[in-house]
């Protein structure tokens, strides 16, 4: 993280002395690392300034992800290592944020001795009591979920990011259930934000000169605003207020519109939730860019409703022919899980054939691990041995290296816009930034500089980045 970029955005955001020094890691999606830059804004105003050194902090706080098995046992070596820093240095403070504090809740303090603090994803604006509690020498624990949007008036702080691409959270939690998924327990039911308060960031963005957003949620597509409250309460809502009431593709339009020169993602999305209208919207708008993360999870129809994911194999073939046919040049990545519960052979295969007929351009793979709390974990069996697991995953990246390379050399040859994002990590004497594909470009750096759109002629590829030259037209 960049201390000294994040030091002058607290000074300029608050007039609080800064008096304390805090630490913070984001473990986990997107949604967390825009968390936790609220964290940083309420810490803020109450005199922590950013440390990038744990050993100079005052508060250490770990922002943590509970959906992969791997992700709770990073933290957990990670506490080991913050215990030598706590024998050393007398009153520091470390805290759990995030799913993992929500999930073991009360068992962090009681097991994990060097934890003090353990705040829940909707709990931060309790932060400072918590912090005062355990200063006297008392329990500090929220995990209590919330019904409502909750941090919607917070200016957040952006932590270590390039001051040109910014997230902005659009909504929170998840109504959809998912066997293998413990985000609905962690992050409780689906709330969305007051449309005007997410148009007002993007604007503060841009003048602060940032030239990208995107929005954020665990499922974007289910975003509804009528008023406030949880989605599954639409149906008791007014008659006004559900004539009234703006879906996704009314809030995709509306930021598009009022920013026409800014560049707009999103993520992530839910194949059951996706609608005709969002994709004809993301076709009307150059400045929406034209890629799409559409997590499917299998191939197999049989077990993607032992998932309760809610569409078929066929359906989600449709929902591709629909993006290809409304957006022909769209980027498609996705999510897919190698050996969950009663997965055979034939299913394995149905997920290798479903990725031949998609071609994606990039994706996200796991072998499956049990999640405690989940509906999986207590209605089904884990009965994939883990060598097999092992090896069907290997498969599925193997497959998509190859596809991922395709569809990298099908940019080769034409002139796409770039924003230049930073410097590129193998060559100081290149910029790195990407495409409305999200893919990854990399070109020499000539007089241009961060934040720019730069024409750039493609001219070859490896399967992860494009490398081409700016051109003038």
């Amino acid at each position: 993280m960049s201390t000294d970029r994040q030091g002058e955005i607290i000074r300029a955001l608050s007039p609080v002395e800064v008096k304390r020094k805090l630490y913070l890691e984001s473990y986990g999606c997107q949604m967390n690392f825009s968390d936790s830059e609220i964290v940083a804004s309420i810490l803020a105003d109450e005199g922590f300034g950013p440390t990038s050194d744990p050993a100079q902090a005052d508060l250490i706080l770990l922002n943590t992800c509970s959906i992969r098995e791997k992700a709770e046992q990073t933290i957990r070596k990670r506490l080991i290592q913050f215990r030598w820093i706590k024998k050393k240095k007398s009153g520091l403070m470390i805290g759990i944020l995030g799913c993992m504090a929500e999930r073991l809740k009360s068992q962090w303090l009681e097991q994990e001795k060097i934890v003090d603090l353990v705040v829940g994803p909707d709990a931060y604006r309790d932060l400072p009591d918590l912090i005062n509690s355990v200063e006297d020498g008392r329990s500090a624990i929220n995990v209590i979920l919330s019904k409502e949007e909750t941090y919607a008036d917070i200016n957040p702080v952006r932590l270590g990011g390039n001051a040109i691409t910014a997230f902005v959270t659009i909504m929170r939690g998840c109504d959809n259930m998912c066997t293998f998924c413990v985000v609905p327990f962690t992050r409780g039911r689906e709330r969305s934000r007051d449309p005007h308060s997410i148009v007002h960031e993007c604007q503060e963005l841009w003048k602060q000169g940032y030239k990208e957003v995107t929005l954020l949620g665990q499922n974007v597509d289910s975003y509804l605003w009528y008023g406030g409250g949880m989605k599954k309460d639409f149906s008791k809502a007014s008659s006004i207020q559900q004539a009234t009431a703006i879906s996704f593709a009314g809030l995709l339009d509306l930021v598009a519109c009022t920013l026409p020169e800014m560049r707009i993602r999103f993520s992530t999305s839910n194949p059951y939730d996706m609608s005709e209208k969002v994709l004809k919207v993301i076709a009307r708008h150059s400045n929406i860019c034209k890629y799409i993360h559409l997590p499917v999870q299998s191939g197999s129809t049989r077990i993607l409703k032992k998932m309760n994911r809610r569409h078929t194999r066929e359906q989600y073939m449709e929902l591709i022919d629909k993006v290809r046919q409304l957006i022909p040049n769209c980027a498609i990545s996705y999510d897919m899980i190698a050996g969950f519960c009663g997965e055979t052979q034939e299913n394995h295969l149905q997920t290798l054939s479903l990725m031949e007929y998609v071609r994606y351009d990039f994706g996200y793979m796991f072998a499956y691990s049990v999640r405690p709390g989940t509906p999986a974990e207590r209605q089904l069996v884990d009965d994939v041995p883990e060598s097999e697991k092992k090896r069907r995953l290997q498969e599925i990246v193997s497959l998509q290296q190859r596809h991922s390379y395709e569809r990298m050399q099908g940019h080769i040859g034409k002139t796409q816009e770039v924003l230049i994002e930073g410097v590129s990590k193998k060559n100081s004497e290149y910029w790195y930034g990407r495409n409305s594909q999200n893919a990854v470009v990399v070109f020499p750096k000539e007089s241009y500089k961060m934040g720019d759109l730069v024409k750039v002629y493609m001219d070859r590829c490896t399967s992860a980045t494009l490398i081409g030259k700016a051109v003038s037209i």
